[in-house]
């Protein structure tokens, strides 16, 4: 089918010096974040790219800083979320609910990884996926090791749920305020989006990565496991999180912004605890990871730099092309073409040029949910495809356990299409 480039708006795409220098720049920050090349922190990548079309005058600087200023809800709710998270590890709030999982396992590892799978559905869903991925990840390893088991078959359920139940609420994953931003749905209408398409992709996972995992499963796990008592702080920190979540969640119907409102809950939760405990927050404070931050508002900048160059136009162009041919052929084929995309640059950026996309054109809302699907779930194909897995692959480093690229592709290419085009289809037999 011939493309008419007048169906692609007024904006159109000049590939000049100057455009060719901002592409360059934002494709190798964007390489930098996923390889991390002399072992750099992502952020250290993702800044410097921005820092530098600015300086070389590729960017004004009132549009950079626009564009860091357009992440002020994912921030605020990082920050929020990352504060709680930190508080229940430190607590040993996630280390109890493993121990819980182990002994209810009752002795049976395949007992234990349909437990350890419900934990992570549970986390991820309330506390985001970069929380399972951060603090579930190293509790479920000590669990599996005061068990006798091996750690790796567990360790992966960590991985593999942190995606695919990360849009059961908008909540459950930053990369949803990224897409939707400020026109987020309300709970109810996301929820008769979603459910479905969510319930697809948490049992579609778990039965591929059932299959593949069994050899690796022991029939047997150590009779007693160590003991691991819930203090009066991690009770306190599991009813925050619990509080949080309701607060949330009537915001979330109320059709709210979500990231002032997870500040707040997880600054008060913090704050009442530390109180109680009469303890420095220091200690919570030095333990965040801090560097998300500058890392997300940098490929803000780098979005905001594709945009300025007509990147986003001309998507926008293409997509309003095809869905004036057909809407469920043109949500399709959008979430393939960004399930793989997130794969080969990481699922935040491309979340960000989906939204960007979505905002220019106007997206119908059949489309959006079937790009936020892909955005999400897309990424459990490799260990680059999002900020949740390669935390995951930094907590195992921790640990001792080593998951290369190739390892992890395979047990993906198994996992993720069926999965993915499940979702679509229960999202496709949702829509009105």
């Amino acid at each position: 089918m011939a493309l008419d480039p007048a169906l692609f708006g007024a904006e159109t795409l000049t590939v000049g010096r100057t455009t060719l220098a901002a592409w360059t720049i934002a494709a190798v920050a964007t390489a930098g974040v996923i390889v991390r090349p002399w072992r750099l922190p992502e952020a250290i990548w993702a800044a410097a790219g921005a820092l530098l079309l600015v300086l070389l005058g590729l960017l004004p600087a009132d549009d950079a800083l626009a564009g860091i200023l357009k992440g002020t809800d994912v921030y605020l709710f990082l920050i929020g979320m990352m504060v709680l998270a930190e508080l229940a590890r430190q607590e040993k709030l996630f280390d109890w609910l493993a121990t819980v999982a182990v002994r209810h396992a009752k002795g049976s590892g395949r007992r234990l990884f349909a437990l350890v799978y419900g934990v992570g559905i549970v986390v991820t869903v309330f506390l985001s996926n970069d929380a399972t991925a951060v603090v579930l990840t190293p509790a479920v390893y000590a669990a599996a090791r005061a068990a006798g088991a091996p750690a790796l078959p567990y360790l992966f359920v960590c991985a593999f749920i942190a995606n695919a139940a990360s849009f059961v609420l908008p909540i459950s994953n930053p990369a949803n305020l990224v897409i939707f931003g400020d026109r987020m749905p309300p709970l109810a209408t996301w929820l008769a989006t979603f459910t479905l398409p969510s319930i697809a992709a948490i049992a579609l996972t778990y039965i591929a990565l059932r299959l593949m995992l069994r050899r690796s499963i022991p029939a047997t796990l150590a009779a007693t496991v160590p003991e691991t008592r819930l203090t009066r702080e991690g009770r306190l920190a599991a009813i925050g999180i619990g509080c949080t979540a309701l607060v949330l969640i009537a915001a979330s119907a109320l059709g709210w912004e979500l990231g002032l409102p997870t500040f707040l809950a997880g600054i008060g939760t913090a704050t009442a605890i530390l109180a109680v405990g009469g303890r420095s927050p220091l200690p919570v404070l030095r333990h965040v990871s801090w560097s998300v931050l500058p890392l997300v508002a940098g490929l803000f900048v780098l979005v905001e730099a594709l945009q300025k160059t007509g990147v986003i136009g001309l998507l926008a162009g293409v997509v309003a092309h095809f869905a004036a041919e057909s809407i469920a052929w043109t949500a399709a084929g959008a979430a393939v073409a960004v399930a793989v995309a997130s794969n080969l640059m990481n699922n935040l950026p491309v979340g960000l040029i989906a939204g960007s996309t979505a905002a220019a054109v106007g997206l119908h809302d059949h489309i959006a949910g079937a790009v936020l699907i892909a955005v999400d779930l897309g990424p459990n194909l490799s260990v680059t495809g999002s900020l949740a897995t390669i935390l995951w692959l930094t907590a195992l480093r921790r640990e001792g356990e080593h998951v290369g690229a190739w390892q992890f592709l395979k047990l993906g290419l198994v996992v993720m299409p069926p999965a993915l085009a499940g979702a679509l289809l229960a999202h496709a037999l949702t829509a009105p």
